[in-house]
C-alpha cells in the first residue's frame, strides 16, 4: 500500500490511497495516515487506486475520519472503484463517511 499526499485549496488534504487496504496494507500506512488524518480538518482520501478492502482497511478509515472530526474537520471519501464500494456500503460506512465520486463534490463538501 502506497500513500501520497497533497495540499489542494483552501487548506485541504488530499490523501492517495494505491493498493490493497488489507492487514499488510493498512498496517504499512496506518501511522502516517493517522498522524495525516489528526493534523487536518479538512481531508479528502482517493480510493481510486484501492483494489481491495478488508475490515482492518475499515477501521484505519474510521479512525481517520475521527480524529479530523474531533477537530470540527470532515472527512469524505473520492472515487471507490465498484468493489470496494459495495464493502464501504455493506459495512455502512457511507452513512458515517461520505463517499464522493468527483473530485468537485468531494472538495466542497469538506470545505471549511
Amino acid at each position: 500500500m502506497e500513500l501520497a499526499a497533497e495540499e489542494i485549496e483552501g487548506g485541504i488534504t488530499r490523501i492517495v490511497l494505491d493498493g490493497r487496504l488489507d492487514i499488510a496494507g493498512a498496517g504499512a500506512i496506518d501511522l502516517r495516515f493517522n498522524t495525516l488524518a489528526g493534523s487536518r480538518r479538512a481531508v479528502v482520501v482517493d480510493l481510486s487506486r484501492v483494489s481491495f478492502l478488508a475490515s482492518m482497511g475499515i477501521r484505519l478509515l474510521l479512525t481517520g475520519a475521527k480524529a479530523v472530526g474531533s477537530k470540527g474537520g470532515k472527512m469524505v471519501l473520492l472515487g471507490p472503484d465498484p468493489a470496494v464500494e459495495k464493502v464501504l456500503k455493506t459495512a455502512g460506512i457511507d452513512t458515517l463517511i461520505p463517499i464522493h465520486h468527483d473530485a468537485r463534490g468531494a472538495i466542497a463538501a469538506v470545505k471549511p
